[in-house]
């Protein structure tokens, strides 16, 4: 028996940083993202031969265990492993199941649009249509973030779950004890289809290690310090108020937001910029270039820019002095989905 699934990565546009619990649970946090034609997918296959074999495609690593109720954790292949566990306690009574495990992510991890957490959100699909577990999207979704923050212990917020398992534009509540509320928006289509003509999405080429950014956040949170945590506050209302441009179909308000959210995330850690990316941002804006942020914790990975389309050669031309790679996307409605083969 094969199941395959997908899960798309995403392009977060405000608020990233205010779903971390730390900051959620005492202050509630809120987040705007899209979803984008770049995808998480997993592949399963049944096996009769008493092993389990995960493979990562994309970072060409292949682990095989002997079939157990409960694989080791510290390899390469964590996520693989704390997936696998978790279903097998509890949606399989402890019996081991045998088979193998495939996945591959058209972006890498650290890229900042979420790929470890579609990764997982993939995986978590593709057992529910395996095993034909009656979960809807928040649980998928919630079961997703467990395997990931609580099982593994990986640092991180709660929006890459939640917009990998709906996708489209969604605005997302964080409230107290992990308490989660998903409004997607209805936008209409003129406006995204200006919104795509109007973004420039570019690679760094640095991929980046985001724990020590959010664990740095975490910490100022934690302690009251103020500028993290106005840099926090600025971001939430950031994205309250590009919800309400977005609806209204105002993209130089939206514009106006982004810029206002990067300049509110720079104060919630140092890490969040670099000078390579304040580089590539001001020959960006030099270009003809609105705004623009990076997507995700910061550090590297993916940064997006809004442009008048009638510059928007002259913003790619001005990128391309620098090494990393323009990518062209489409957004996405759909959330994460599987189908047996």
């Amino acid at each position: 028996m094969i199941v395959r699934s997908k899960a798309p990565l995403r392009l977060g546009l405000a608020g990233g940083g205010t779903d971390l619990p730390s900051y959620a649970n005492m202050y509630g946090g809120m987040v705007l993202n899209v979803t984008i034609n770049m995808y998480a997918h997993t592949t399963i296959e049944t096996l009769l031969t008493g092993e389990v074999i995960f493979v990562a495609q994309d970072i060409q690593k292949e682990l095989t265990f002997k079939s157990d109720s409960k694989l080791p954790i510290d390899h390469d292949l964590k996520l693989h492993a704390g997936v696998y566990n978790r279903i097998v306690k509890e949606f399989n009574q402890g019996k081991p199941l045998s088979l193998k495990v495939t996945t591959k992510a058209d972006s890498p991890i650290g890229s900042g649009l979420g790929t470890s957490s579609a990764i997982v959100v993939s995986m978590v699909k593709a057992y529910v249509e395996l095993l034909k577990l009656p979960l809807g999207e928040y649980d998928v979704a919630k079961l997703s973030y467990d395997i990931e923050r609580k099982d593994l212990n990986l640092s991180g917020g709660m929006q890459d779950q939640y917009a990998a398992t709906f996708g489209g534009f969604n605005f997302i509540e964080f409230h107290g004890e992990e308490h989660v509320i998903v409004n997607p928006l209805r936008i209409r289509q003129w406006l995204k289809d200006e919104f795509e003509a109007s973004l420039v999405l570019f690679f760094t080429g640095q991929s980046r290690e985001s724990a020590h950014i959010i664990d740095e956040q975490i910490k100022h949170t934690r302690d009251n310090a103020s500028d993290n945590l106005s840099g926090l506050h600025e971001l939430k209302q950031a994205a309250i108020r590009m919800k309400e441009a977005i609806l209204k179909g105002n993209l130089s308000d939206v514009a106006l937001e982004l810029k206002n959210g990067w300049l509110a995330k720079k104060k919630t850690s140092k890490a969040v910029t670099n000078p390579l990316i304040d580089t590539i941002y001001e020959k960006a804006i030099e270009a003809g270039a609105l705004a623009g942020k990076v997507s995700g914790a910061g550090g590297g990975g993916f940064m997006m820019f809004i442009v008048d389309p009638l510059k928007k050669l002259d913003v790619e031309r001005a990128l391309k002095n620098f090494d990393g790679e323009i990518r062209s996307v489409e957004f996405v409605e759909k959330g994460t989905k599987g189908w047996y083969v």
